[in-house]
Order: C-alpha cells, then structure tokens, then sequence
C-alpha cells in the first residue's frame, strides 16, 4: 500500500494548495454549468421549464449524495481518483447537449425524458465525488476547519460564478451547443492540469494514460465545435418546413426566419408567429374587432407583437395619438427596423412617430405603469411554460384590466379552440374571474395555424361593427356574426368544470401541455 504523504504547512506546499483552491472552484463551476445547460436544452424541447428544472435539480442532488457515498470506497489514491472522475465528467458533460440535440429528432418526448434524466444521474454522481476527494487530498496541506471551509466556500463561489455567465454571456453569445462542448473541454484540462501538478505523485503508465484520454477529448471536442454551425443548421432545417435564412439565440429565446418563394415565417422556440402569406388575416382580426368595440382608440397598447404587424393595423385608426409596444425581447424590435421584408410587412409601424417601443416584461410594465388605455391588446406567445402561462393569470389580466380606460377593450389571442379547447376556454374563464362584465370569444381561420381563437373583454354589451374607415384585406361585416359562434366541438367542454388559471395554481399550462402533445404542427422527433 502507498504511504499516504504527511501533511506540511512549510512554504512550498502553497502552490500545491493555490492550485487544487482553483481546481475547487472550476469544479464547482463546470457542474453547475451542466445542470443549466441541460435544463434549458429541455425546457426549449418540452416546455413546462418548472417541471425540467425541478427534475433536473432534484435528480442531480440526488446523484451528487451516491456520489459522495461512493468516496468511502475509495483508499490511499484520492489524488487519482479525483483526475479521473474529472476526465469522466469532462467527457460526459461535454456530449451531454450536443447529444440531446442529436436523439431529440429520434426520440419520443418521454424517451427523451430519460435520456435527460440519466445525463443528470450521470453528471451528478460524478460531480459529488468531487468534493470529498479534493477536501480529502486537501487534509495534506491545512487542518480540517480551514480544508473545509476552503473546499466547500470556494465551490460555491464556482456555482456563483456559473450563474452569472450562463444568462449573460454562455447562452445569448456561445450557445448551449457550444457552451457544453468547452466545458467539458474545462473539465479535462482541469483533470489534465492536476495530473501534471502532482505528477511526482503518480506513476508514469497512469500519467500516460491522462495524457492520452484528454488528448481524444479534447480533439473529438474540436471536431464537434468545428462541425457546430453545419451540424445546428441541419438540425434546424429539419425543424422546419422551409429553407432557415436567418437564426439567432437572443437571451430570451431562439430566433429563426424561414423562407419559400414569398412566404416569411418567423419562429420562436421553434413555434411559428406568423407566415407573411395570410399573417393579416390574424392581425386584423386581433387589431381591428376589438378597435370597433370602443368609441374612439386615441390612446393604445400592446403586449408582445415586437414585429410590428399589429400595430401596422392600430395605426390605421385616424384618431389613434399614441401606441406603446411592450415586448420582452429588444431583437425582435431589431428585426422589425432591420430585415426588409418584415419592416415591409409591417409598413415601418415601429418607426412610426407615435409608436413607443419599450423591450420590458410585460406584467413587469403592467406593474409599473399608470397610463390609461382605451385599447390593450396581448398578442403574447402560447401558454407553453410557467413563465408564458403568467401572462394569462388572473393577476395579469387584473393588471390590464385596471389599466383600462372607461369603456375600454381588452383582447388577447388565446390559442386554437379546435387543438387547444380546453386551454381557450380556460383562458376565458380567468377573464370571467376578474370580473369583466361582457366577454365575447371569437374565432378565425389561419391558414398557416388553422381554426384560431380570440377573446375580447370589456366595452359596452352589443356586438362589434367594423369600422368603414379602416381598409382590410379580410374582414367583411357580412363575416363577422360566424366568427363569434362556436358549433359544438369548439364550444366550451362544461362537463370538465375548467378552472381559471392563477399565479399560483397555473392551470392553464398543464391544459396546453396536455393538448398540444397530441395535435403539434410539426415534426419533433
């Protein structure tokens, strides 16, 4: 058996010690960058972030404490061990997103669950036996109150530190494709780093063998971050129907256009927004029939439609004075002044002198704000996760209700009443909860959707009539009493006793997610 070498505290174990310091802090570091990583990865694949969090967190804890369980086993080569449980997780962890990415297009939604799920295990297990190894190699160098105190301080700060670089620099710079590859890239040369430290240590066929496996990993890492752009645009091509001439992760979502002939689609989170083909069809009916709901529209807002189609529509309104835009992500204000045929499209509506365009939350502006509306329109994304479905809450629309002038409407889009029955309706019935008097869904037909649904709140009790000083491309008042009746499969299931969605009982997502798992419009496996 190896002696285990005696602790000195003289100088030269100083450097010894600085450096396995450092080796505590990427450490912590890298691991807590896995776990993000690979949670958003889920989250932008299967919604309900909530739900790919919680799962990731609990099963990674779980998995670092059988990890430190397994440290008992280990005797004498504490040193050893760590190295190789680094080149382990540096190797796992490096593959982990751009191997989601890749069984994503292969697998089912609760196939790829698991694979997640054992990616975690995996990365967690390794990464609790970490901790113990390096404060046990440590004992050489301080007494245990200070061994502690710098392993377990320094590999918080590491988790501090990922924190911080995963939301403001890794994901709207690097991307998680990339981001997991040079990681994992850390963790090896991490692993290389300490071997050749402490090489008078170890013997030579173990250096060797370090040496060896961070030189394949290192390269097989290369290969994959060289092979990035090709890989991630065939992946997303065949996402998509259409040919992708732009794409961009912001620091909020991921951003594509696709294009064919002369139909414009944007994406976001691989969820169509508009086709430039029958978009107007949707706009106008958003804009234009709640407009006709209120007397005069001097004063307006709208929740997300960053792109400027629907305020295209609202300004066509000769009394409108002022308009505010509020949506979440500044890049899609940007591509809207920007790209040609979407500043086409949307006639320079963001440019227009009584727009203001303001990049914030909405419930956060909603909060915030005291102005009074005659008109507020959501034209917010669909309810897919925790964050979106907030927007549909009783508190959200409390908010937008109280930022109504008298005789003011409130719309908001409210998914497809036909793939989403139970979603639209429960979105009306939390408009019914707060206590708007007259709440009238309305439905039309979207080419590029299919059957979609509205719903207006507030203005007086008698139906809408459209306006004749206002042009249209589809709207006709002769259309209008069939967009407010519901035949029986699109009518609201009574029998299921919907719930309103609220802040702390959403709901909602669960209807959606419910739903759209069987009726996706496209192909995702």
């Amino acid at each position: 058996m190896r002696p285990r070498p005696k602790k000195r505290n003289d100088i030269r174990t100083r450097p010894e010690k600085t450096f396995l310091i450092a080796a505590v802090f990427l450490a912590g570091l890298c691991s807590i960058v896995y776990e993000l990583l690979i949670s958003t990865t889920s989250s932008y694949f299967l919604g309900d972030s909530v739900k790919q969090f919680s799962l990731t967190i609990g099963i990674y804890m779980f998995a670092m404490g059988v990890g430190s369980f397994l440290t008992r086993f280990v005797e004498e080569r504490e040193l050893e061990a760590f190295i190789r449980t680094e080149l382990l997780l540096g190797l796992l962890g490096g593959v982990s997103v751009p191997l989601l990415y890749f069984l994503f297009q292969y697998q089912t939604n609760t196939q790829y669950q698991f694979t997640m799920l054992g990616l975690v295990f995996g990365i967690g297990m390794l990464t609790g036996l970490e901790i113990p190894l390096l404060a046990r190699v440590m004992e050489r160098y301080s007494p245990l109150k200070e061994n502690l105190a710098d392993v377990l301080g320094f590999d918080y700060v590491g988790a501090l530190a990922a924190t911080l670089l995963f939301p403001f620099l890794l994901l709207p710079f690097v991307g998680l494709y990339s981001s997991s590859l040079i990681f994992g890239a850390v963790n090896l040369l991490l692993g290389f780093g300490v071997c050749w430290f402490f090489r008078d240590q170890l013997d030579t066929k173990r250096k060797r063998a370090v040496y060896i496996w961070t030189a394949i990993g290192l390269v097989a890492f290369g290969a994959l971050l060289a092979w990035a752009n090709p890989f991630l645009a065939q992946w997303e091509a065949s996402a998509y129907p259409h040919r992708v001439i732009y794409r961009e992760q912001s620091p909020y979502q991921q951003i594509t256009l696709t294009q064919n002939k002369d139909d414009l689609r944007l994406y976001l989170n691989r969820v169509i927004q508009f086709s430039s083909r029958d978009e107007y069809r949707y706009h106008e009916a958003l804009a234009l029939i709640p407009a006709a709901g209120t007397p005069a529209v001097k004063r307006a807002l709208i929740l997300g439609g960053g792109e400027g189609l629907l305020a295209r529509e609202l300004l066509k309104l000769p009394e409108l004075e002022q308009l505010t835009i509020v949506d979440l992500d500044e890049r899609i204000f940007d591509l809207a002044r920007r790209h040609e045929v979407i500043k086409a499209l949307n006639a320079g509506a963001v440019d227009d002198p009584r727009v203001q365009c303001i990049a914030a939350d909405a419930a956060v502006f909603l909060r915030n704000d005291t102005t009074t509306y005659d008109l507020i329109l959501a034209d917010l994304p669909d309810p897919s996760n925790e964050s979106v479905a907030r927007l549909y809450s009783t508190w959200f629309f409390g908010m937008a209700k109280a930022r109504l002038a008298h005789n003011g409407v409130f719309a908001t889009q409210a998914t497809s009443p036909y793939h989403t029955r139970k979603t639209f309706w429960c979105i009306a019935k939390t408009l019914e909860a707060i206590g708007f008097e007259h709440i009238r869904p309305y439905k039309i037909t979207v080419p590029s959707f299919g059957v979609w649904g509205f719903i207006m709140a507030g203005g007086g009790s008698a139906a809408p009539a459209l306006r004749t000083d206002v042009s249209r491309k589809f709207l006709e008042p002769e259309a209008l009493p069939a967009m407010f009746y519901f035949p029986p499969d699109l009518r609201e299931p009574t029998e299921l006793n919907l719930q309103p969605n609220r802040l702390d009982r959403p709901v909602l997502l669960d209807y959606f997610l419910d739903e759209w798992s069987d009726w996706q419009r496209e192909k995702t496996y």
